[in-house]
Protein backbone atom coordinates (compact mmCIF):
# COMPACT_ATOMS: atom_id res chain seq x y z
CA UNK A 1 0.00 0.00 0.00
CA UNK A 2 1.41 3.82 -1.21
CA UNK A 3 1.37 5.32 2.18
CA UNK A 4 -0.03 9.35 1.23
CA UNK A 5 0.30 11.93 4.08
CA UNK A 6 -0.56 14.93 2.38
CA UNK A 7 -3.73 15.82 -0.27
CA UNK A 8 -5.32 19.23 -1.40
CA UNK A 9 -9.12 18.81 -2.37
CA UNK A 10 -11.75 21.02 -3.42
CA UNK A 11 -15.37 20.65 -1.98
CA UNK A 12 -18.49 22.07 -3.34
CA UNK A 13 -21.48 22.31 -1.62
CA UNK A 14 -25.32 21.83 -3.56
CA UNK A 15 -26.69 24.79 -4.57
CA UNK A 16 -30.33 25.53 -3.12
CA UNK A 17 -33.03 24.79 -5.46
CA UNK A 18 -35.27 27.69 -7.02
CA UNK A 19 -38.59 29.18 -6.05
CA UNK A 20 -40.92 29.09 -8.33
CA UNK A 21 -43.92 30.93 -9.61
CA UNK A 22 -47.29 29.01 -9.28
CA UNK A 23 -51.03 29.63 -8.78
CA UNK A 24 -53.89 27.55 -7.66
CA UNK A 25 -56.02 26.58 -10.31
CA UNK A 26 -58.37 24.43 -8.39
CA UNK A 27 -62.32 23.97 -9.15
CA UNK A 28 -64.63 25.38 -6.98
CA UNK A 29 -61.76 27.96 -5.92
CA UNK A 30 -62.75 31.52 -7.14
CA UNK A 31 -59.58 33.35 -6.14
CA UNK A 32 -56.30 30.55 -6.14
CA UNK A 33 -53.78 32.74 -4.78
CA UNK A 34 -49.77 31.97 -5.06
CA UNK A 35 -48.91 28.85 -4.44
CA UNK A 36 -45.25 28.49 -5.36
CA UNK A 37 -43.01 26.22 -3.49
CA UNK A 38 -40.04 26.63 -1.98
CA UNK A 39 -36.79 25.30 -3.35
CA UNK A 40 -34.97 22.24 -1.59
CA UNK A 41 -31.43 23.06 0.57
CA UNK A 42 -28.43 22.19 -1.25
CA UNK A 43 -26.29 18.95 0.28
CA UNK A 44 -23.35 19.73 2.32
CA UNK A 45 -19.92 18.01 2.13
CA UNK A 46 -19.00 16.39 5.49
CA UNK A 47 -15.54 14.52 6.39
CA UNK A 48 -15.73 11.47 8.39
CA UNK A 49 -12.76 9.63 9.75
CA UNK A 50 -12.61 5.98 9.32
CA UNK A 51 -10.35 4.09 11.51
CA UNK A 52 -9.56 1.24 8.45
CA UNK A 53 -8.23 3.79 6.19
CA UNK A 54 -4.59 4.18 6.85
CA UNK A 55 -3.65 6.64 4.24
CA UNK A 56 -4.93 9.57 2.00
CA UNK A 57 -4.20 7.40 -1.63
CA UNK A 58 -7.53 7.91 -2.58
CA UNK A 59 -7.31 12.00 -2.90
CA UNK A 60 -4.33 10.99 -5.49
CA UNK A 61 -6.83 10.60 -7.91
CA UNK A 62 -10.03 12.03 -6.92
CA UNK A 63 -9.53 15.63 -5.97
CA UNK A 64 -12.85 17.23 -6.49
CA UNK A 65 -15.99 16.51 -4.59
CA UNK A 66 -19.56 17.55 -4.83
CA UNK A 67 -22.62 17.43 -3.23
CA UNK A 68 -26.23 17.18 -4.57
CA UNK A 69 -28.10 20.15 -6.09
CA UNK A 70 -31.56 21.19 -4.22
CA UNK A 71 -34.56 20.25 -6.13
CA UNK A 72 -36.78 23.39 -7.19
CA UNK A 73 -40.01 24.11 -5.48
CA UNK A 74 -43.21 22.92 -6.89
CA UNK A 75 -46.85 23.83 -7.36
CA UNK A 76 -49.45 23.75 -4.26
CA UNK A 77 -46.85 24.51 -1.69
CA UNK A 78 -44.59 21.81 -2.42
CA UNK A 79 -40.34 22.32 -1.16
CA UNK A 80 -38.39 20.86 -3.29
CA UNK A 81 -35.91 17.93 -1.87
CA UNK A 82 -32.89 18.96 0.14
CA UNK A 83 -29.65 17.61 -2.10
CA UNK A 84 -27.94 14.55 -0.82
CA UNK A 85 -24.56 15.55 1.46
CA UNK A 86 -21.46 14.07 0.39
CA UNK A 87 -19.68 11.92 2.97
CA UNK A 88 -15.56 11.39 2.43
CA UNK A 89 -14.07 9.34 4.58
CA UNK A 90 -10.76 10.21 6.02
CA UNK A 91 -8.22 8.05 8.21
CA UNK A 92 -7.91 8.87 12.23
CA UNK A 93 -5.40 11.76 13.03
CA UNK A 94 -6.68 13.77 9.79
CA UNK A 95 -5.99 17.43 10.72
CA UNK A 96 -8.05 19.78 7.77
CA UNK A 97 -7.10 22.89 7.34
CA UNK A 98 -8.29 26.10 4.87
CA UNK A 99 -5.89 26.32 1.75
CA UNK A 100 -6.30 29.22 1.00
CA UNK A 101 -5.88 30.85 4.86
CA UNK A 102 -4.13 28.14 6.12
CA UNK A 103 -6.88 28.19 9.14
CA UNK A 104 -7.06 24.62 10.74
CA UNK A 105 -11.09 24.07 10.12
CA UNK A 106 -10.60 20.79 12.67
CA UNK A 107 -9.20 17.79 13.63
CA UNK A 108 -10.72 14.27 13.08
CA UNK A 109 -9.06 11.81 15.83
CA UNK A 110 -11.99 8.98 16.74
CA UNK A 111 -13.31 6.66 14.10
CA UNK A 112 -16.67 8.11 13.08
CA UNK A 113 -16.12 11.46 14.11
CA UNK A 114 -17.57 14.06 11.42
CA UNK A 115 -16.73 17.77 10.25
CA UNK A 116 -18.90 19.59 8.02
CA UNK A 117 -16.53 21.77 5.67
CA UNK A 118 -18.80 23.24 2.92
CA UNK A 119 -22.64 24.36 3.16
CA UNK A 120 -25.37 23.73 1.33
CA UNK A 121 -27.09 26.15 -0.31
CA UNK A 122 -30.33 27.78 0.96
CA UNK A 123 -33.32 27.16 -0.95
CA UNK A 124 -35.16 29.83 -3.01
CA UNK A 125 -38.10 31.57 -1.87
CA UNK A 126 -41.51 30.42 -4.17
CA UNK A 127 -44.20 33.51 -4.83
CA UNK A 128 -46.14 32.28 -2.09
CA UNK A 129 -43.63 33.98 0.68
CA UNK A 130 -43.93 37.00 -0.86
CA UNK A 131 -48.47 37.58 -0.78
CA UNK A 132 -49.05 40.85 1.49
CA UNK A 133 -51.99 42.89 1.38
CA UNK A 134 -50.10 45.25 -1.24
CA UNK A 135 -49.78 42.21 -3.63
CA UNK A 136 -52.09 39.52 -3.74
CA UNK A 137 -50.92 37.67 -6.56
CA UNK A 138 -46.79 38.01 -6.38
CA UNK A 139 -45.00 37.08 -10.07
CA UNK A 140 -41.79 36.66 -8.81
CA UNK A 141 -39.54 33.97 -6.97
CA UNK A 142 -35.89 33.76 -5.97
CA UNK A 143 -33.50 31.71 -7.25
CA UNK A 144 -31.46 29.35 -4.79
CA UNK A 145 -28.45 30.24 -3.35
CA UNK A 146 -24.97 28.69 -4.37
CA UNK A 147 -23.19 26.78 -2.33
CA UNK A 148 -19.90 26.99 -0.44
CA UNK A 149 -16.59 26.06 -2.30
CA UNK A 150 -13.38 25.56 -0.59
CA UNK A 151 -10.02 24.09 -0.82
CA UNK A 152 -8.94 21.94 1.77
CA UNK A 153 -5.48 20.88 2.40
CA UNK A 154 -5.91 17.24 4.64
CA UNK A 155 -2.61 16.39 6.56
CA UNK A 156 -2.45 12.87 8.18
CA UNK A 157 -0.44 12.68 11.48
CA UNK A 158 -0.54 9.10 12.99
CA UNK A 159 -2.07 8.31 15.82
CA UNK A 160 0.95 6.21 17.66
CA UNK A 161 1.32 6.48 21.59
CA UNK A 162 5.32 5.38 20.75
CA UNK A 163 7.15 6.55 18.46
CA UNK A 164 10.42 5.33 17.30
CA UNK A 165 13.00 8.11 16.77
CA UNK A 166 16.54 7.93 15.63
CA UNK A 167 19.19 8.45 12.64
CA UNK A 168 19.18 6.32 9.65
CA UNK A 169 20.27 2.44 10.52
CA UNK A 170 19.88 2.97 13.97
CA UNK A 171 17.39 -0.12 13.40
CA UNK A 172 13.94 1.26 14.26
CA UNK A 173 12.48 -0.88 10.93
CA UNK A 174 13.85 -4.34 12.81
CA UNK A 175 12.97 -3.21 16.27
CA UNK A 176 9.21 -2.85 15.06
CA UNK A 177 9.43 -5.68 13.57
CA UNK A 178 10.81 -7.69 16.45
CA UNK A 179 7.82 -5.93 19.01
CA UNK A 180 5.14 -6.88 16.25
CA UNK A 181 3.61 -8.19 13.33
CA UNK A 182 4.51 -5.31 11.18
CA UNK A 183 7.09 -6.14 8.33
CA UNK A 184 8.85 -2.90 7.16
CA UNK A 185 11.48 -3.57 4.20
CA UNK A 186 14.90 -3.99 6.30
CA UNK A 187 18.42 -3.25 4.23
CA UNK A 188 21.88 -1.97 5.69
CA UNK A 189 21.80 1.29 4.14
CA UNK A 190 20.50 4.56 5.13
CA UNK A 191 16.99 5.75 4.40
CA UNK A 192 15.60 2.37 3.37
CA UNK A 193 12.39 3.23 5.20
CA UNK A 194 11.04 6.14 3.19
CA UNK A 195 7.53 5.97 5.07
CA UNK A 196 6.08 5.49 8.51
CA UNK A 197 5.81 2.44 9.54
CA UNK A 198 2.74 1.11 12.66
CA UNK A 199 3.23 -1.80 14.80
CA UNK A 200 0.39 -2.74 17.40
CA UNK A 201 2.31 -4.21 20.50
CA UNK A 202 0.68 -6.61 22.70
CA UNK A 203 0.44 -4.90 26.30
CA UNK A 204 0.38 -7.75 29.34
CA UNK A 205 -3.45 -7.05 30.16
CA UNK A 206 -3.91 -7.63 26.23
CA UNK A 207 -4.75 -4.28 25.28
CA UNK A 208 -3.10 -3.11 21.96
CA UNK A 209 -0.44 0.12 21.89
CA UNK A 210 0.78 1.73 18.53
CA UNK A 211 4.35 2.08 17.79
CA UNK A 212 4.95 4.43 15.19
CA UNK A 213 8.78 3.69 13.27
CA UNK A 214 9.47 7.12 12.04
CA UNK A 215 11.72 7.78 8.91
CA UNK A 216 15.50 8.76 9.71
CA UNK A 217 16.25 12.00 10.94
CA UNK A 218 19.14 14.02 9.67
CA UNK A 219 20.44 16.93 11.05
CA UNK A 220 18.65 19.59 9.07
CA UNK A 221 15.36 17.85 9.47
CA UNK A 222 13.19 20.96 11.15
CA UNK A 223 13.80 23.21 8.36
CA UNK A 224 12.65 20.37 5.64
CA UNK A 225 16.52 19.14 4.73
CA UNK A 226 16.01 15.26 3.80
CA UNK A 227 12.99 13.98 4.64
CA UNK A 228 12.38 16.74 7.20
CA UNK A 229 8.85 18.16 7.90
CA UNK A 230 7.59 14.95 6.06
CA UNK A 231 8.02 12.68 9.10
CA UNK A 232 8.33 15.38 12.24
CA UNK A 233 4.72 16.00 11.98
CA UNK A 234 3.80 12.05 12.70
CA UNK A 235 5.50 12.16 16.52
CA UNK A 236 3.85 15.14 17.23
CA UNK A 237 0.59 12.80 18.66
CA UNK A 238 2.97 10.49 20.32
CA UNK A 239 3.00 9.84 24.08
CA UNK A 240 6.30 8.57 24.56
CA UNK A 241 9.59 8.98 22.38
CA UNK A 242 11.50 5.87 22.06
CA UNK A 243 15.09 6.93 21.27
CA UNK A 244 17.18 4.42 19.78
CA UNK A 245 21.04 4.56 19.10
CA UNK A 246 23.31 2.89 17.27
CA UNK A 247 26.42 1.82 19.57
CA UNK A 248 28.37 0.52 16.54
CA UNK A 249 27.92 4.25 14.57
CA UNK A 250 30.83 6.32 14.82
CA UNK A 251 30.03 9.02 17.39
CA UNK A 252 26.62 7.93 19.31
CA UNK A 253 26.65 10.92 21.48
CA UNK A 254 27.09 13.44 18.28
CA UNK A 255 23.59 11.17 17.14
CA UNK A 256 21.85 11.57 20.32
CA UNK A 257 22.05 15.19 20.18
CA UNK A 258 21.48 16.02 16.59
CA UNK A 259 18.24 13.95 16.92
CA UNK A 260 17.37 16.11 20.29
CA UNK A 261 18.30 19.56 18.49
CA UNK A 262 15.61 18.73 15.70
CA UNK A 263 12.95 17.83 18.26
CA UNK A 264 14.01 21.56 20.02
CA UNK A 265 14.08 23.44 16.71
CA UNK A 266 10.80 21.74 15.20
CA UNK A 267 8.78 23.19 18.65
CA UNK A 268 5.36 21.50 19.19
CA UNK A 269 6.79 20.70 22.62
CA UNK A 270 8.99 17.36 21.53
CA UNK A 271 11.77 18.10 23.16
CA UNK A 272 9.60 17.75 26.30
CA UNK A 273 7.97 14.53 25.48
CA UNK A 274 9.08 11.60 27.93
CA UNK A 275 11.81 9.98 26.08
CA UNK A 276 13.60 6.26 26.93
CA UNK A 277 17.00 6.22 25.15
CA UNK A 278 17.50 2.61 24.11
CA UNK A 279 21.24 1.66 23.26
CA UNK A 280 20.92 -0.86 19.91
CA UNK A 281 23.01 -3.59 18.92
CA UNK A 282 25.25 -4.31 21.60
CA UNK A 283 25.34 -7.57 20.70
CA UNK A 284 28.08 -6.43 18.23
CA UNK A 285 29.98 -4.16 20.80
CA UNK A 286 32.07 -4.81 23.97
CA UNK A 287 31.00 -4.44 28.00
CA UNK A 288 33.84 -2.20 27.76
CA UNK A 289 32.51 0.34 25.56
CA UNK A 290 28.93 0.51 26.72
CA UNK A 291 29.90 1.05 30.22
CA UNK A 292 31.62 4.19 28.95
CA UNK A 293 29.01 5.33 26.56
CA UNK A 294 26.21 4.80 29.58
CA UNK A 295 28.91 7.64 31.81
CA UNK A 296 29.07 9.84 28.70
CA UNK A 297 24.93 9.64 28.39
CA UNK A 298 24.51 10.18 32.45
CA UNK A 299 26.07 13.27 31.72
CA UNK A 300 23.14 14.43 29.31
CA UNK A 301 19.85 13.55 29.88
CA UNK A 302 17.98 12.11 32.96
CA UNK A 303 15.87 9.59 30.57
CA UNK A 304 16.00 5.96 31.33
CA UNK A 305 18.79 4.33 29.81
CA UNK A 306 18.39 0.57 28.62
CA UNK A 307 20.37 -1.62 26.14
CA UNK A 308 19.39 -3.81 23.90
CA UNK A 309 19.78 -5.63 20.23
CA UNK A 310 16.42 -5.74 17.95
CA UNK A 311 18.40 -8.71 16.14
CA UNK A 312 18.43 -11.21 18.81
CA UNK A 313 15.99 -9.63 20.76
CA UNK A 314 17.88 -8.90 23.71
CA UNK A 315 16.58 -6.97 26.17
CA UNK A 316 13.08 -6.30 24.58
CA UNK A 317 11.05 -7.58 27.53
CA UNK A 318 12.97 -5.26 29.98
CA UNK A 319 12.51 -2.49 27.16
CA UNK A 320 8.83 -3.01 27.03
CA UNK A 321 8.36 -2.93 30.53
CA UNK A 322 9.69 0.63 31.06
CA UNK A 323 7.88 1.76 28.19
CA UNK A 324 4.25 0.02 29.83
CA UNK A 325 5.39 1.96 33.12
CA UNK A 326 5.84 5.65 31.46
CA UNK A 327 2.93 5.34 29.17
CA UNK A 328 0.88 4.26 32.48
CA UNK A 329 2.30 7.62 33.76
CA UNK A 330 1.86 9.62 31.01
CA UNK A 331 -1.48 11.56 30.24
CA UNK A 332 -3.14 11.37 27.00
CA UNK A 333 -2.62 14.25 25.09
CA UNK A 334 -4.91 16.84 23.98
CA UNK A 335 -5.58 17.61 20.63
CA UNK A 336 -5.58 21.26 19.35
Amino acid sequence: MQFIDLAEIEVVAGKGGDGIVAFRREKYVPAGGPAGGNGGKGGSVILTAAERLQTLLDFKYSRIFKAEDGKRGGPSNRTGAMGSDRLIEVPCGTTVYDAETQEIIGDLVTDGQTLLVAEGGKGGLGNKYFLSNRNRAPEYALPGLEGETRRLRLELKLLAEVGIIGLPNAGKSTLIAALSSARPKIADYPFTTLVPNLGVVRKPTGDGTVFADIPGLIAGASEGIGLGHEFLRHIERTRLLLHLIDVTANDPIADYQTIQQELTAYGRGLNKRPQIIAFNKIDAVDEEILALLTEEFLKLTTAKILKISAVTHTGLDELLAEVWTVLDKTKPLAID
